[in-house]
């Protein structure tokens, strides 16, 4: 008699909010799962509308590690096809690799789907660049240390003082030491700020701000969970301005010759 065939988990990040937010692929196999186990603190019911009839749907927010695992088990074991999906990127702060491990130690075979993270939704919203021609070239995304430490080299001054493009998350409820700590590590008072705060959920929107008022900007707005903050060093005209060499005429490179000699 052959053996039953164990089924699979996916992991599949949901996105910030917005049910379109979520790839096509994630969509499938949300659609096809047998289990679905979401966490429903943050991934809103409407992302799970595509669920057959018949599929269990389960809120992870009150559960334990143990007991997640167990629902994913439990679907694969009978053949079954676990959706474990997660708000955001899975692959940022999510919790993908403790549960990935009880899986690996009981040969249930996962993969992941990645996810449209609230930093980069947040830049949709708002319009802007992470990056931009002449100017900065790198894009930092961290958090505050607190319950869940930071290393002492990822301290904010310390990133800071790079002066790149930064997407702070986790870090709503202390927007004083976030200021004081972005200004410490040497970025300019009238740096751009973008707060988003629930962007991709009913009623989310994005403000401008200047980082030396970006505490009283959280405050005043009510701010205090779900809240991404972009730092976008150098967001002046002229760097709004610059144009990227890709598209200039007289830039060649592999697919087009350009107009003056020697570029390249």
């Amino acid at each position: 008699m052959a053996a039953a065939k164990t089924g699979k988990v996916w992991f599949i990040g949901a996105g910030p909010g917005d049910p379109e937010l979520i790839t096509v692929k994630g969509q499938r196999l949300i659609a096809q799962a047998d289990c679905i186990v979401y966490a429903g603190s943050l991934v809103p019911r409407a992302v799970l509308a595509c669920a057959k009839p018949g599929a269990t749907v389960v809120d992870s927010a009150p559960l334990s590690l143990p007991e997640t695992h167990a629902l994913l088990r439990g679907c694969a074991a009978s053949g079954g096809l676990a959706a474990r999906v997660h708000t955001g990127e899975p692959a940022l702060y999510g919790a993908v690799q403790e549960q990935a491990a009880l899986l690996d130690a009981e040969a249930i075979p996962w993969e992941v789907v990645p996810g449209v993270s609230s930093a980069f939704a947040t830049a949709a919203a708002a319009k802007v660049s992470l990056t931009v021609p002449g100017g900065t070239q790198t894009f930092i995304l961290t958090r505050l240390s607190g319950r869940t430490p930071v290393p002492e080299q990822e301290s904010m001054p310390t990133l800071a003082a790079h002066g790149a493009a930064m997407a702070v998350l986790l870090s709503a409820g202390e927007p004083e030491r976030l200021q004081a700590e972005l200004l410490t590590g040497g970025y300019p008072p009238e740096t751009l700020v973008v707060l988003g705060h629930k962007v991709g959920w009913p009623g989310g929107e994005t403000v401008r701000t200047r980082l030396d008022a970006l505490a009283e900007t959280a405050r005043s707005r009510g701010f205090t969970r779900q809240t991404v903050f972009l730092v976008l060093p150098g967001q002046d005209e002229q760097a709004q301005a610059a144009q990227s060499k890709l598209y200039d005429p007289a830039f060649t490179h592999g697919w087009r010759q350009g107009s003056e000699e020697g570029d390249s």
